[in-house]
């Protein structure tokens, strides 16, 4: 009778001879067999799969390769009189999950902080605990995108002025940001530790060998760092927290101290708008459902669309937005229509 171990061992070896390549449903197979044990082929049940398959960490789309991976397999043993039927369980209804981004408390960002400087000394690790440390300052105090980060030069930083230049992606235009006191003695420190490695990169986040930043590896790092923090969801959200989720903290804190200060959001979100590099007030406003349950009454009361008025007309704020839209002292025009706020 044959078994779990030597039905994979069968099956891969036909699709390298067919395909000519190894078949990347190999190591599922693999998986399958240590979660179910190695069964006789016939002796495999839904259930076996079922209980396999839920307790896989993936996307839906992972998820659905995995399933139709698995049916393939079974499928080879059915043509070829092994097993009557493939032993596939129903197809999981909830195929489609609404992303929800996750919100760090301050706990959970200072925790992060402080597992940065302990884990990352080790040799292996290719960006080192003060690069990775101010990389996260700057993420959640200015919500900028990891990209535009990563893109960051050295000319972009005036740490006398307190500002940097933000770059985005190709075709999106530049803009300035002003920065606290805080960031800015986290980058001046970063700064000075970063003459050290003596460098001739031009981007201002650069890895131990002075090279910039790999996307990859900063995405792997950060969440080997979460994990050592111990922190996940326990919301049900099916995405765990990642280092993009950052940005969206920053914006539901500045909401929350802005409501827990009575400010007035119909002048402050198009002021958050144009400092995260957003267009219009849409993307801004869904950050207002990510807000503590607390605040949901006063939300009501001083969220958009309260009062009918023009945000151009307040002329302090139109002023704030002129100076996050000029690069190198060239004044840009601040949006190409004019935009209300009202219901």
């Amino acid at each position: 009778m044959l078994t779990l171990s030597e039905a994979v061992q069968i099956y891969v070896q036909q699709r390298r001879a067919g395909a000519g390549a190894l078949d990347p449903s190999h190591k599922d197979l693999v998986t399958l067999g240590e979660r179910v044990g190695d069964l006789a082929l016939q002796r495999i049940a839904p259930h076996h799969i079922a209980a396999w398959l839920h307790q896989i960490s993936s996307s839906p789309v992972s998820w659905e390769a995995k399933y139709h991976a698995l049916h393939r397999f079974f499928d080879f043993w059915v043509k070829r009189g092994e097993i009557q039927r493939a032993p596939m369980p129903s197809k999981r209804k909830d195929r489609s999950r609404a992303f929800v981004p996750y919100i760090y408390t301050r706990v959970e960002i200072c925790t992060l902080l402080r597992t940065v400087r302990a884990s990352q000394q080790a040799l292996w690790c290719r960006i080192d605990g003060e690069t990775l440390r101010t990389l996260l300052i700057l993420l959640y105090g200015t919500g900028v995108l990891v990209g535009e980060a990563q893109r960051l030069l050295l000319d972009d930083v005036d740490l006398r002025r307190g500002t940097i230049i933000v770059r985005g992606p190709a075709g999106n235009r530049p803009r300035t940001l002003p920065i606290g006191d805080d960031i800015v003695r986290a980058l001046t420190r970063y700064q000075r530790m970063r003459q050290r490695k003596k460098t001739s990169s031009e981007h201002f986040f650069v890895n131990k060998r002075g090279e910039a930043l790999n996307p990859n590896t900063l995405y792997g790092t950060f969440k080997r760092i979460r994990l050592l923090s111990g922190i996940r969801r326990h919301d049900g959200a099916y995405y765990q927290p990642r280092i993009h989720d950052l940005r969206t903290t920053f914006a539901v804190h500045r909401i929350t101290v802005w409501l827990r200060h009575g400010a007035d959001l119909n002048r402050m979100l198009p002021a958050l708008a144009a400092y995260m590099g957003q267009i219009g007030l849409g993307s801004t406003t869904r950050y207002l459902a990510l807000t503590p349950e607390r605040f949901r009454a006063q939300l009501k009361l001083l969220s958009p669309g309260r009062r009918k008025r023009h945000w151009r007309d307040d002329t302090e704020l139109m002023r704030f937005l002129e100076q996050l839209d000029r690069v190198n002292d060239r004044p840009l025009r601040v949006g190409a229509a004019e935009t209300r706020v009202h219901d």
